[in-house]
């Protein structure tokens, strides 16, 4: 973060119905600049310093997005994100050191949204939280195939408007990206979809990224993820999601 952040002046605090995000860090002065920088482009910002204080505050408060560092003593972002993934689909954008690589790829098998690496620009943070943020409000939004509501493939059903995953009457939960993901899959009927139009809209379009959520859903509906019946790959054209006829 920028030390230009620390001299901004004070602004008017941001309205009530704005965005409300959870800044999960131990270093308090990472802490203070990101709310600063953030409360100033008009987000409700509420801070933790470590897994604990931000279970606190997850109890008493609704939060839009997490902005979680990886790197904690005690419990990790990534302990903490596996553990909150459990129950909630709320977005994770996740910090990560420039070269730990492999965080980043742990962060999305355990369902961050996005990754940010440190050091960085506020302004890259703020635009991938609106990216992020859009996405989120979009997601309810995505085109529907008006005769067929829901779609089965083996023991799975898929319902596109609810974005409701089921095997049998067990409701499977889906981060954002994930049934982003699955609705433009059922949608395209046994046709590749590419990487490029599943990776969607801001950071989190790149292959590697996309290549890591599509192994992670195969867990949730593959009974051997490393033989896929259902969620196949289309070599060099992207990925089909196979539905039963």
């Amino acid at each position: 973060m920028s030390e230009a952040v620390s001299s901004l002046p004070a602004l008017a605090p941001p309205a009530d119905d704005a965005p409300h995000l959870l800044v999960v860090d131990d270093d308090r002065r990472i802490r203070a600049l990101i709310s600063r920088y953030l409360s100033g482009q008009g987000y409700r910002v509420t801070t933790a310093g470590n897994g604990a204080e931000a279970r606190g505050r997850l109890r008493a408060l609704a939060f839009d997005l997490i902005i979680l560092d990886v790197m904690m003593p005690g419990e990790s972002g990534l302990e903490f994100a596996s553990w909150f993934r459990e129950d909630s689909d709320v977005p994770i954008l996740m910090l990560t050191a420039r070269t730990d690589t492999n965080d980043r790829v742990r962060g999305l098998e355990v369902g961050a949204d996005d990754y940010l690496a440190k050091p960085f620009e506020p302004k890259e943070l703020s635009l991938r939280i609106a990216s992020i943020l859009r996405r989120t409000a979009l997601r309810a939004e995505a085109p529907v195939i008006a005769s067929v509501p829901s779609v089965r493939f083996g023991a799975f059903s898929f319902n596109l408007e609810r974005g409701e995953l089921r095997q049998g009457e067990e409701v499977l939960r889906l981060t954002d990206r994930e049934r982003f993901m699955l609705r433009l899959l059922a949608n395209a009927a046994g046709e590749p979809v590419a990487r490029e139009t599943l990776g969607g809209e801001g950071g989190a379009n790149n292959e590697r990224t996309v290549d890591v959520q599509i192994n992670r859903l195969r867990r949730k509906i593959e009974v051997d993820p490393t033989n896929p019946l259902h969620l196949q790959t289309a070599r060099g054209a992207g990925y089909r999601l196979m539905l039963d006829r």
